[in-house]
């Protein structure tokens, strides 16, 4: 599989869309605000840039893109007024995703989120606000040297840029789980390790001194590779693509071929290959944790755990959270946009794709019935060393 040509979220605006489907990824995004918010607002205290430059890492497509970026331009916008700078900044945003991403539904979206700024600010602000795509890998460079001022990514960088060599034994499981052999365990986090490493000195080539980059990622708060959080959203596709070969539906052999590109890393795992790297220094490494159930009622979301950081540790932080909740249906809705292209890559006209995520839709909700499940975030925020 050549991740890099094959893995996009599902485009469009329709039903089966990421943009329609990405609830999940919404919620984290704004459980995270507030560290976006003071890693911004300290990174303009002490460069104070005519213009900031910010990339945005794995932005994909629809209502969440533009999410990060207001929030953004609005805290710096603040920044400005209490201090009473008339003008904020210019920013230049870049946009960035796998060459197979949406990025025209983003591009017909810009004269809506320009408007939508200038009405959060008022006053007669103008945002100056110049949005660039980006197609390309964020395991290759992307940018001019010394370019960039802040750096984002959410739910990405969990995505390696390919399955590991050397996990045929990995029948029955799409990614790494109980059942898998130790060298397919090691295979995953050799390959993620090796990944994360060429990022983080690509991306200490493009920003500048003193810039900043926060990464949030699906993973665990311990070192149990097999907990439920970071592998419920895989397993109920496992069980479904299990249960469509017994019935003849696919190709068992096919089945166990497949494997998803992506690694679930825990705090531990982060801070020591960061600090191997040596590029970066930590501010905040967190985890935060999103708890789904069938019924409304009992959808949450808790406070972070602060795992390790300098001065910003297990500060109170604001609670934002959108009013939709996560249960079992949208669940299965939000599988499909980020798993289709995959399966189709791998299955071809084989499978029915409306057969796998109703089987999966199945599963989730005799999953949920049983129990609370909680999703693990990993949260790093770091500044580039001199």
């Amino acid at each position: 599989m050549e991740v890099a040509k094959v893995l996009h979220m599902n485009e469009g605006i329709g039903e089966a869309s990421y943009a329609k489907n990405s609830l999940l990824q919404q919620k984290v995004i704004l459980m995270t605000k507030s560290i976006r918010d003071e890693a911004i607002a300290a990174l303009y205290r002490s460069l104070s840039p005519e213009t900031i430059c910010i990339a945005d890492l794995g932005c994909s497509s629809g209502p969440n893109t533009f999410l990060v970026i207001s929030g953004l331009t609005k805290t710096i916008y603040e920044e400005c007024k209490s201090n009473g700078q008339k003008q904020s900044p210019e920013f230049h945003v870049f946009l960035n995703d796998l060459p197979g991403n949406d990025f025209n539904t983003i591009f017909r979206s810009l004269p809506a989120f320009y408007e939508d700024l200038r009405k959060q600010m008022g006053d007669g602000f103008d945002p100056n606000c110049f949005v660039t795509g980006v197609a390309g890998s964020f395991y290759t460079r992307l940018f001019p040297s010394q370019s960039l001022h802040f750096v984002h990514s959410s739910y990405s960088i969990h995505w390696i840029s390919q399955v590991p060599d050397g996990i045929e034994d990995n029948k029955g499981s799409i990614y790494v789980s109980r059942t898998s052999p130790t060298t397919v365990v090691k295979a995953y986090y050799e390959q993620y390790e090796r990944d994360f490493v060429t990022f983080l000195k690509y991306r200490s080539k493009e920003l500048v001194k003193g810039g900043r980059m926060i990464l949030t990622m699906l993973g665990r708060n311990n070192e149990d590779l097999y907990s439920k959080g970071c592998h419920y959203v895989w397993e109920p596709l496992a069980m479904a693509l299990k249960e469509l070969a017994a019935m003849g539906l696919i190709e068992e052999e096919k089945v166990n071929s497949f494997n998803i590109p992506i690694y679930h890393l825990s705090p531990a795992e982060v801070k020591y290959i960061v600090e191997k790297e040596g590029s970066f220094t930590i501010d905040v490494l967190e985890t935060s944790e999103l708890h789904i159930d069938v019924s409304d009622e009992t959808c949450s979301n808790t406070g972070r755990s602060g795992v390790q950081s300098d001065s910003h540790l297990c500060k109170d932080r604001e609670k934002a959270t959108p009013r939709d909740c996560i249960n079992s249906d949208n669940m299965a809705n939000s599988l499909r946009p980020l798993a289709e292209p995959l399966l189709v890559s791998h299955f071809g006209t084989e499978l029915n794709m409306d057969q796998v995520f109703n089987k999966c839709r199945e599963i989730f909700v005799n999953c949920m019935a049983k129990e609370k499940t909680t999703f693990t975030n990993v949260i790093i925020s770091m500044t580039k060393r001199n």
